[in-house]
C-alpha cells in the first residue's frame, strides 16, 4: 500500500498504459481520477475502469477533455479536488502517435501531436504544481515520456520531438518546483504493446525484429508501467527528481 491516501490524476486512463497504472495506483491504495477524451468509448472505457478500482476498495471519478486542449488539465485538476479535497500525483500520459512521413507531414496532424503530445500536458503540469504547491505538503508529477525521446524514427518526426520535450519539461520543472517539495520525473517505455501502435505490429516481420532487440527477450506490456509509476509516486522515491526511468527490457542498450 505505498499509495495509501493518496489521490492520483491520470490523463488519458481509459486504456493502454494509463488503464494499467490506474489499476496498479489503486492497488497500492490511492483514489483514482481517470482523464479520457470524453468521446463515448472512453467514457465507456473509464466506467468499466472505475468499476474494477471499486472492486479493489478504493475511489474514483472520470473527467473527460481533449488532451490537446490547453484547459483540459485545469479542469481534471478541478474536478480532483472537488472530488477527494487534494492532489498527490499527477501522471501525463495522454499522448497520440499517428505514424507518417517527414517530407509531406500535414500541418494539422502535425499540430495535432504537438498539442496533445506537448503542449497541452506543459498546462496539466502546470496546473497540478499550482495546485500542489497550494497544499504546502509536496507531490509527484511523473511524466511518460518515450524512449523515442532519445532516438529517432523516420515516421515520427512529429512525435519524436513531443516525447524529447516531456522529457525536458520534468527536468526543467525538477528545478522550478523543489523548493516547494514537488518532485518531477520521466519514464521512458520502449515499445509496448498497446492500441497506439497496433497497426504497426501487424507487420510480423518488424514485430519479430523489435522482440529481438529487447535483451528480455519481449515487448513490454502497459502493466510494466505501473511498478515504476506507483515507486515514483511514492515516498520510497522521496529524493528522486529530475530522472528519466527507461522501461524497454533493455532495448535502448542493445546496440548489437
Amino acid at each position: 500500500m505505498l499509495l495509501k491516501d493518496k489521490v492520483v490524476v491520470i490523463t488519458g486512463a481509459s486504456r493502454g498504459i494509463g488503464r494499467a497504472v490506474a489499476l496498479e495506483c489503486a492497488k497500492h491504495g490511492a483514489q483514482v481520477v481517470i482523464g479520457h477524451s470524453g468521446s463515448a468509448t472512453g467514457q465507456a472505457a473509464a466506467a468499466s475502469l472505475i468499476h474494477e478500482i471499486k472492486e479493489l476498495g478504493q475511489d474514483a471519478i472520470e473527467v473527460g477533455g481533449d488532451a490537446a486542449n490547453l484547459d483540459t488539465g485545469k479542469i481534471l485538476i478541478e474536478r480532483a479536488v472537488q472530488a477527494f479535497g487534494k492532489v498527490d500525483v499527477f501522471v501525463n500520459n495522454a499522448g497520440i502517435c499517428p505514424f507518417h512521413s517527414f517530407l509531406d507531414m500535414p500541418q494539422d496532424l502535425y499540430m495535432q501531436t504537438v498539442n496533445t503530445n506537448l503542449n497541452g500536458a506543459y498546462f496539466a503540469v502546470q496546473a497540478a504544481a499550482n495546485q500542489m504547491k497550494k497544499q504546502g505538503h509536496g507531490g509527484s508529477i511523473i511524466a511518460i515520456s518515450s524512449i523515442s525521446a532519445l532516438v529517432g524514427g523516420a515516421m515520427q518526426t512529429h512525435y519524436t520531438p513531443t516525447k524529447a520535450g516531456l522529457l525536458s519539461l520534468m527536468q526543467s520543472c525538477a528545478v522550478a518546483l523543489g523548493p516547494f517539495g514537488i518532485r518531477c520525473n520521466a519514464i521512458l517505455p520502449g515499445t509496448i504493446a498497446t492500441d497506439i501502435n497496433k497497426d504497426d505490429l501487424s507487420d510480423l516481420e518488424k514485430l519479430e525484429s523489435m522482440t529481438k532487440r529487447t535483451c528480455l527477450g519481449r515487448l513490454g506490456t502497459p502493466e510494466d508501467l505501473g511498478g515504476p509509476v506507483v515507486f515514483l509516486a511514492s515516498d520510497m522515491a522521496r529524493y528522486v527528481t529530475g530522472a528519466s526511468l527507461l522501461v524497454d527490457g533493455g532495448l535502448f542498450v542493445n546496440l548489437q
